[in-house]
């Protein structure tokens, strides 16, 4: 009994290498509140630095919480073994390989491009107590993406008058976050929202779903990126949506300015 609490203690507690990142994210937030991000038509160098660091040290916690998100509906759904892999102490390092788990996305995204949450936590799906419950593992990892970005922008309409700064990089990780979650959401084989249907498929769906999952994700970037008439749906509706839960989208590109600093 005591190993088990033991045990269960311990997954609950955030490793230093997240706190770590979340102590970068804020020095960030401070750093880019000190100056005007905008001055003499340049970016202020301080200013600049903090919001790279906000947004980068934002989004490197987002991916975390994303695969904290499946993996604690998995443990409470049935999956204990979780909890032995470490999945639940907020650890990044537990996320499969860091570099495409973290260090692709963190590139992809500093250099303008698409930064697809590359992490992954190993289920055991023969042990969760439902479908349902397979379902809502897939489905935990964009929801806390969206409650992510819902709750940096509820932050920013309640508070008006921050500066610049740190309203230009909040409302770019919002806009981040919306987008993370809807990518996410898509049904194709790799990622959460194929997941989260996958248990109700028929067997040949699931096999022919099992074959397709190691290269669809890298079709649909490919696609994303070459046929334009996919960007502006995907894009345009995280936009639309971002707008409609009260972000504003200049704010947010304004951030991204900012962030390819050597543009």
């Amino acid at each position: 009994m005591r190993e088990t609490e033991t045990v269960q203690r311990s997954t609950v507690r955030p490793s230093p290498i997240f706190l770590g990142i979340l102590a970068t994210t804020v020095v960030g937030g401070v750093l880019a509140t000190l100056y005007p991000a905008v001055a003499d038509g340049g970016r202020h160098p301080v200013a600049t630095a903090g919001i790279v660091l906000l947004v980068l040290g934002g989004w490197a916690l987002s991916l975390t919480l994303h695969e904290f998100g499946h993996a604690i509906v998995a443990y409470r759904g049935g999956d204990t073994e979780v909890a032995a892999k470490g999945y639940l102490t907020l650890d990044v390092r537990r996320y499969t390989d860091p570099v495409l788990s973290l260090v692709l996305p963190l590139v992809l995204l500093a250099i303008g491009g698409i930064p697809l949450p590359g992490g992954a936590v190993w289920i055991n799906n023969w042990a969760l107590r439902s479908r349902r419950v397979a379902a809502a593992v897939s489905l935990a990892g964009p929801l806390s993406n969206l409650v992510l970005g819902v709750l940096l922008t509820v932050v920013i309409a309640l508070l008006p008058g921050m500066p610049a700064g740190l309203l230009f990089g909040l409302s770019l990780l919002a806009l981040l976050q919306i987008v993370a979650f809807v990518l996410n959401i898509l049904p194709v084989p790799g990622l959460d929202g194929y997941g989260a249907l996958e248990p109700y498929l028929p067997p040949r769906a699931r096999e022919l779903g099992m074959k397709a999952r190691p290269w669809a994700p890298l079709v649909l970037f490919l696609l994303l990126i070459s046929f334009n008439p996919a960007r502006v749906v995907v894009f345009g509706g995280a936009g639309f949506l971002f707008e409609l839960l009260g972000g504003n989208t200049d704010n947010a590109y304004i951030g991204l300015f900012m962030l390819q600093f050597w543009q």
